[in-house]
């Protein structure tokens, strides 16, 4: 699919969770963010790909307002997202994001990290806090590091911690930000596995990521960025073995053939 068919790809349906309508973003002179149509259903997973500099992060950014907006639309669940304020938290708070460089309260623990967001932003007593987060960690593989800190653990491990962090918010969306960027090669698979399970079990995602292997196996669209543009979008299988646009061949000859 190419730009020429986004607009009526992009209407927004009942089932969509996240809606982007017109949205643009310049860091001073620069167009980073140029008319972003792109609609996310319940349960699918969108994988973003792309040359360095194409906008790619911060269009994930802007889901949920890291990034603010110079214009356009972005809806989550329904709900416009605010500006500022109370509301604005309160509807982060439905959208998880993991990292590129995991971002834990060095000072916590493990298992400190994973409830601190449940017991302050969604009120949940001590204990019930700590049975979520335990069964998190182990769900992630590292339930045996629970009393340890991020610097005692690998990369790996830490991204799992942030993973399973993200997740005990409920969130209805994960947003992640290239996180396995920052991982020596020999860790990269034990998070991307944790990730495969997620969007397997109907966990709605975006994924920013160079990780082509986990595009193909785990998205249900990938979504090709260039200058600031959705250049094309498609199913794994047709946009890696039949991609539409220049752009998209010359990239992908370029990382797919070393």
């Amino acid at each position: 699919m190419t730009l020429g068919d986004q607009e009526t790809a992009t209407a927004p349906k009942a089932k969509d969770l996240v809606v982007l309508k017109d949205v643009n973003k310049h860091f001073g002179p620069l167009h980073v963010l140029q008319n972003i149509n792109l609609s996310i259903g319940r349960g699918e997973v969108i994988v973003v790909v792309g040359p360095s500099g194409s906008g790619k992060s911060t269009l994930c950014r802007t889901i949920n307002r890291l990034e603010t907006i110079d214009s356009g639309e972005i809806r989550i669940d329904g709900k416009v997202l605010p500006s500022e304020g109370a509301a604005l938290a309160k509807l982060r708070a439905d959208v998880g994001m993991v990292f590129q460089s995991f971002n834990l309260f060095a000072h916590k623990s493990v298992r400190d990290n994973v409830t601190l967001g449940p017991r302050k932003v969604r009120k949940l007593s001590a204990a019930a806090a700590k049975e979520k987060a335990e069964k998190l960690l182990d769900r992630v593989g590292v339930g045996n590091q629970a009393d340890k800190y991020p610097a005692q653990l690998s990369g790996g491990q830490q991204q799992r911690v942030a993973i399973a962090r993200a997740l005990a918010m409920d969130p209805k969306v994960m947003l992640f930000d290239e996180p396995t960027s920052a991982l020596d090669p020999e860790m990269v698979n034990e998070v991307l596995d944790v990730m495969v399970d997620l969007a397997r079990g109907g966990m709605t995602m975006v994924v920013v990521t160079h990780e082509m292997g986990f595009a193909r196996k785990a998205a249900d669209r990938v979504v090709f960025m260039a200058d600031g543009q959705i250049v094309e979008e498609n199913d794994p299988d047709s946009f890696f073995d039949a991609p539409q646009s220049a752009r998209a061949k010359d990239f992908l000859s370029k990382i797919l053939h070393h």
